[in-house]
């Protein structure tokens, strides 16, 4: 029988924590769903990651409320993906004045956001469950520019003031995407990282830079952060915590391209290369939280990179189906 296809199957509810994690930041992790990060100054308050809808948004907010009624003044898009960005509309009604991404992800949201909108709701039916309360496609009000850190360049950064706590915010360099945008707060040590960091659940790769991902986490690694909110899994607390995320990241991405290099060697087509990519990585990987969603989206883009198509190919809900479709075979 072949597997329901990506997250479709996938509709039992999480159990959601709000922790703090220092004198002014808090996660919200939801066992292995997309996390969000929150940081409470005293005059302002910064979300990153908005979540999937303005109807989940909204729970998110109630957890704020309780710990400070600040305004939301500030929502970072740390990459263009719908599941992060479709319930900023929510936080107009806290205090929103700026949506912000970097020049990247603003290029991404123009170039393939309507195409990803619909594919991520056919994908995760249970976290798109109140789509109808989604206005449109989120579209930042402050881009940061810059250059880009793959080439040697300093990056743009934008340096925010919440009222008794920095927030500095940038594109450490390619990754999950082209335009993954951090938050740092310095002072505190805690990185919010979005999902160039994931931990214990699948690392998503199907729009990725895979040969670049590796120094991007190194540039991370190199902040000496105490905290991290990953994109996905448990906020992870010290030093040794934190580098754990970032080497099982680093794993995973570092098998998953190795194999789809030797396939592509090898003239493997795509259903071979899937094969031979998982004697690798289902011993190591295969009983972490969406695994068999996320694998076949990343050896198809794994292998067209291997193959030399460094830009990621747009999915449409079309195209997912058909690759689902052809692997399952």
């Amino acid at each position: 029988m072949s597997k329901a296809f990506a997250s479709q199957a996938d509709l039992a509810d999480r159990k959601i924590t709000f922790e703090q994690l220092s004198p002014h930041c808090w996660a919200y992790t939801a066992e292995g769903d997309p996390n969000s990060g929150v940081i409470v100054g005293d005059r302002f308050i910064m979300v990153s990651d908005a979540t999937a809808t303005p109807a989940m948004a909204r729970d998110l907010i109630a957890r704020i409320r309780t710990v400070s009624d600040k305004p939301i003044k500030y929502v970072l898009l740390t990459h263009y993906h719908a599941v992060r960005v479709l319930g900023a509309s929510a936080y107009a009604a806290e205090g929103m004045s700026e949506v912000i991404a970097s020049q990247g992800t603003c290029e991404l949201i123009a170039e393939r956001g309507k195409e990803d909108m619909q594919s991520e709701m056919e994908r995760f039916p249970r976290l798109f469950r109140n789509a109808e309360s989604v206005p449109g496609l989120t579209w930042p009000t402050l881009v940061i520019g810059g250059g880009d850190p793959a080439k040697g360049e300093v990056p743009g950064r934008l340096t925010l003031d919440l009222g008794g706590v920095q927030v500095q915010v940038w594109h450490p360099g390619p990754g999950h995407t082209r335009g993954d945008t951090i938050a740092w707060v310095g002072a505190e040590q805690v990185l919010f990282s979005g999902d160039l960091v994931e931990y214990n659940a699948g690392v998503y790769t199907g729009d990725a830079h895979l040969e670049e991902w590796p120094a991007t986490l190194e540039a991370l690694r190199a902040l000496g952060a105490q905290a991290l909110v990953p994109g996905r899994g448990a906020a992870m607390r010290g030093t040794a915590k934190v580098n754990e995320a970032l080497d099982y990241t680093k794993r995973w991405v570092e098998t998953l391209y190795r194999c789809a290099r030797e396939a592509a060697a090898a003239d493997m087509d795509l259903k071979a290369a899937m094969a031979h990519t998982r004697k690798a990585m289902d011993p190591i990987f295969g009983q972490v939280f969406i695994y068999e969603h996320c694998l076949p989206f990343d050896v198809s883009r794994a292998y067209d990179e291997a193959r030399g198509i460094k830009n990621p190919r747009i999915w449409t809900a079309e195209r997912d189906k058909e690759m689902w479709a052809a692997l399952q075979a």
